[in-house]
């Protein structure tokens, strides 16, 4: 029976050495090699991370206040502490509670309303053909994004006004002129409906994106199967673009109760208060024009809290149900 067997080397002739493994470099040697490399690149994120760090990250140390007594012109941390007096003062304010829910309402009233409007409009931008026609389209749904939210509301109010183009046509057919700017019950439908004409264009930007993701091959599988446009949409486009779909979803769940501040301060005035106050202008009014600092700051750091909250729910509730998540 034959063996294998290792060949020995020649008398007086040593083994060559095994050379050793590679070593593997460090992760700090590869940061500097590529910073080193492309530094130009790097440099270019200077300005967003100083902009994030001066503007977002160093206000949040004045989140100190909510605990402590803040007096103008003494300490910029406050004078004492106080611990959760500011926290129990605003839960036990009836004010509060009817903004938060103010709050509640147009947030789940703009998420309802202006998160799916996008994606229809971008559904059916998909399936004009005419390219004259679908540049058009999108250069009239694209501009009111462009202005500001001062001229938004200031245009919003003009149409409104009693003596505005909406009273004149309700005149011609005999209806009483309505005061829509007066009456708290409409605040919330010109909220809405303002916010839907100014960013349902522009919305619908990142979908078409999407769309163009989605392989040609999955359509024509699709017709093969006899499936029609409406089916094709539902089974292949709906789930090409689901992806984006969550992300986005995922972010205004996350601003949910960050209500447009300015939009509201533009359009709403003390006979609207019943339904148009929400948390933002309540801590404005609370602490710019009222100077208890504190006070806000302790109302400014709940509406965080519960942000953090729902956009952290969210995510969890997306990448166990769907299988996708921001993080």
């Amino acid at each position: 029976m034959s063996t294998s067997t290792k060949s020995a080397s020649p008398p007086g002739v040593q083994d060559p050495p095994v050379p050793a493994p590679p070593r593997k470099p460090s992760a700090r040697v590869t940061w500097r090699r590529a910073l080193r490399r492309d530094w130009q690149l790097y440099s270019l994120a200077v300005l967003p991370l100083l902009f994030f760090l001066v503007f977002r990250y160093l206000p949040m140390l004045g989140n100190v206040i909510a605990f402590r007594r803040f007096e103008p012109g003494g300490s910029m941390f406050g004078e004492q502490w106080v611990g959760l007096r500011y926290v129990e003062m605003f839960l036990s304010d009836p004010t509060f509670w009817q903004v938060f829910r103010n709050t509640l309402w147009l947030g789940g009233l703009t998420l309802v309303f202006c998160f799916p409007v996008p994606i229809v409009l971008a559904l059916l931008l998909n399936e004009v053909r005419r390219r004259s026609l679908k540049r058009f389209v999108q250069s009239v749904s694209y501009l009111p994004h462009f202005l500001s939210i001062v001229i938004v509301a200031g245009i919003t109010l003009q149409i409104l006004a009693t003596d505005g183009p909406v009273n004149h046509v309700l005149g011609w057919f005999g209806h009483e002129e309505i005061r829509f700017i007066q009456e708290p019950e409409w605040f919330r439908t010109i909220y809405v409906g303002s916010e839907i004409w100014q960013t349902a264009g522009w919305g619908t930007i990142l979908y078409l994106a999407a769309l163009t993701t989605i392989d040609e091959d999955l359509y024509e599988a699709a017709r093969i199967d006899g499936a029609g446009r409406w089916r094709q949409t539902w089974h292949v486009t709906l789930p090409g673009i689901r992806p984006t779909m969550i992300t986005l979803l995922i972010l205004n769940v996350g601003t949910f109760m960050a209500v447009g501040f300015e939009k509201v301060l533009l359009l709403y005035n003390p006979l609207t208060y019943q339904t148009s106050d929400v948390i933002s202008t309540y801590v404005y009014r609370t602490g710019v024009e009222s100077n208890s600092f504190s006070y806000a700051a302790a109302i400014g750091l709940f509406e965080a809290v519960i942000g953090l909250v729902l956009i952290t729910s969210a995510n969890q509730l997306s990448r166990r149900t769907v299988g996708t998540s921001l993080w």
